[in-house]
C-alpha cells in the first residue's frame, strides 16, 4: 500500500529543495524526521510538514501504521514564476523573476515479515 501527499506553489527554487528531498529519499518515517527537524534550510520545515500529512493520510485513510512506512518517492518539479519588477535608473524596470516548485512525496509500507521470509528462503535454495 502507498500513500502520497504533495504541496503546490511552493515559494522555493526547485534545486534547493532537491538537495533536502535528496538526503531523505528511501529512509524510514522516524528517519527523515528527525534528519528535517536538524537541517539547518529553510525547505525543510515544509518537506516535513509534508510528510506528516503523508503519513497522517496513511493512518486515516489506509489504516497503515506510522512505524512501518517509509519514502519510497520523493519528487520535485518546477512551477511558474511569480513575476516582479524592480524600479532601476531613468524610469525603467528590470523584471525579477521569482521561482515556485511542486514537491510530492510517496510513502509505502514495509513488511519486515515478508523481508524476513524472503531472505530465509533464499538462505535455504
Amino acid at each position: 500500500m502507498e500513500t502520497q501527499a504533495s504541496l503546490r506553489n511552493v515559494r522555493m527554487s526547485a534545486t534547493k529543495v532537491r538537495r533536502i528531498i535528496s538526503h531523505i529519499q528511501g529512509c524510514s518515517y522516524e528517519q527523515a524526521l528527525i534528519l528535517l527537524e536538524f537541517l539547518p534550510h529553510k525547505p525543510c520545515s515544509p518537506i516535513l510538514q509534508l510528510i506528516v500529512s503523508a503519513a497522517a493520510n496513511a493512518t486515516n485513510n489506509t489504516g497503515l501504521s506510522k512505524s512501518n512506512l517509509f519514502i519510497s518517492e520523493a519528487r520535485v518539479d518546477r512551477s511558474t514564476y511569480m513575476k516582479r519588477f524592480r524600479p532601476r535608473a531613468q524610469g525603467r524596470g528590470y523584471p525579477i523573476r521569482k521561482p515556485t516548485c511542486h514537491i510530492t512525496i510517496t510513502l509505502k509500507e514495509t513488511n519486515y515479515n515478508k523481508m524476513l521470509n524472503n531472505k530465509k528462503i533464499l538462505k535455504e535454495s
